[in-house]
């Protein structure tokens, strides 16, 4: 089915076309003609298949009438995140570029001044994070009396950073008759409870199983031990090829330590974490889109949403507390049919994780051998408690160089023969991710500081 049956306008798919989309996803093809009914929906669907499109697109054409009142909006989407707030919005500017309709973002770390000027003027759709908008509201520079569409996206990531009280009171403020459109990935208790409270006869539209990885992602782990964690990683990135990548840490003080090492191993590396101003968060996040930096050491704020094409792999520096965190994180590679592959590296202390993990997706996840140095099954565990010594002393002296591995054996015996520090970026698979291969290159984004979530994509 294209999109032409989905009862989509001519301006609509004139738009649709020119991004190069021929057929909507499974969750697009059923969610869109029962929004377009005005039809409240609850959909479910994995991260990466599509779910912004499967509201942004209905609300394009039962927007395309009508006009909007200073400070009161036609529509609302709630986000828990600034990062997929802003792809939110560029969907709109995308789908809806032939349609007249205005919008305002409403986030954090962004000028409130200016979001208030923009309101005056009167805006068809509201993009808005929880606390933003409830700030604003109590200053009296927003009046919801007049949203006819309520879009609540992420549902259990809202969950997750807490967000359900800020929802509940947001709700109350919004008209009872309007249409409602309810997205998330999974569909545990509360998550149910409130879609029950906020939605009036909903259709449920479910695609895949819910906490499942994408097929089309290749999942291994690597035993290591935390101390020697960071030389596994460079080793790991070496062997495997790596275009680009996402490197998940769990702690902002591991994601500063992770880009330190990077960066004097001569990578272009860059880090987004909750504590990181929004501009520099944007700014990093649009190097890493244009292949300025190619490894983005970051939190779960960039788990779910976020799309980047041509990711060629995820690595989890840390296995997840969350297990269903995994899921998310490795969907951004993988993504819209391509091949991808997620790397996790595990010591002694994340077995508890692991074992949740592997309990979720219903699966072992098995061990990588690389270059016949990685899969502990393979090796002799034999170590001797004088040679445990002598790996951590000579770790010891050679670590203020950050140079290349240890010739000792470590814990997990990652490391047979000495390996070379890479000279350059992770080396490509084609050429156009081959640039700027200098160690110092003057155009590198630094990192900054975490938080919690994540982006998307159509």
């Amino acid at each position: 089915m294209g999109f032409e049956k989905l009862g989509l306008s001519e301006k609509t798919l004139k738009a649709i076309g020119e991004m190069g989309f021929e057929k909507p996803t499974p969750i697009q093809e059923n969610a869109i003609p029962i929004a377009l009914m005005t039809r409240d929906v609850l959909g479910l669907a994995q991260t990466g298949t599509g779910k912004t499109a499967s509201f942004t697109l209905p609300m394009i054409e039962m927007l395309a009438g009508g006009r909007a009142k200073a400070r009161m909006p036609r529509s609302l989407i709630l986000t828990p995140t600034r990062e997929l707030a802003a792809q939110v919005a560029e969907n709109f500017d995308q789908f809806g570029k032939y349609h007249k309709l205005t919008k305002t973002l409403l986030t954090g770390g962004a000028s409130m001044n200016q979001q208030i000027s923009e309101l005056e003027q009167g805006v068809d759709v509201l993009i808005a994070t929880p606390g933003r908008l409830l700030d604003l509201f109590e200053r009296g520079n927003i009046i919801l009396v007049d949203i006819k569409i309520l879009v609540i996206d992420e549902a259990d990531r809202m969950l997750d950073m807490g967000f359900i009280p800020d929802l509940e009171k947001i709700v109350s403020l919004l008209p009872p008759l309007r249409q409602t459109l309810f997205f998330s990935a999974t569909m545990p208790d509360a998550i149910k409870k409130l879609s029950d409270k906020f939605l009036s006869n909903p259709k449920v539209v479910k695609v895949a199983a819910t906490s499942k990885p994408a097929e089309n992602v290749d999942q291994y782990l690597v035993r290591t031990t935390a101390r020697e964690k960071k030389n596994t990683l460079k080793d790991v990135i070496v062997s495997e090829n790596v275009e680009n990548a996402y490197i998940f840490c769990n702690r902002k003080r591991d994601i500063d330590g992770v880009e330190s090492s990077l960066r004097k191993q001569g990578y272009k590396v860059g880090s987004i974490h909750g504590d990181i101003e929004q501009k520099y968060r944007t700014k990093t996040l649009d190097a890493f889109k244009s292949g300025e930096i190619s490894l983005l050491v970051c939190s779960d704020v960039v788990a779910r949403g976020i799309d980047v094409s041509g990711v060629s792999h995820v690595f989890n520096y840390d296995v997840p507390m969350n297990a269903e965190d995994y899921v998310h994180r490795i969907g951004r590679t993988g993504r819209a049919g391509e091949k991808g592959r997620a790397i996790t590296l595990v010591a002694p202390s994340d077995k508890k994780f692991l074992g949740n993990v592997e309990s979720l997706i219903n699966k072992s996840i098995p061990e990588l051998d690389y270059g016949g140095k990685g899969n502990t099954n393979q090796q002799d565990k034999k170590s001797s408690s004088k040679d445990d010594a002598k790996s951590k002393s000579s770790k010891k002296a050679a670590e203020p160089k950050d140079a290349k591995p240890s010739k000792a054996k470590s814990d997990h015996k990652v490391h047979e023969k000495p390996k070379p520090k890479p000279k350059s970026n992770p080396k490509p698979g084609n050429s156009t991710s081959n640039k700027g291969k200098s160690k110092n290159a003057s155009n590198d984004v630094q990192g900054f500081g975490d938080e919690v979530p994540a982006f998307f994509k159509a």
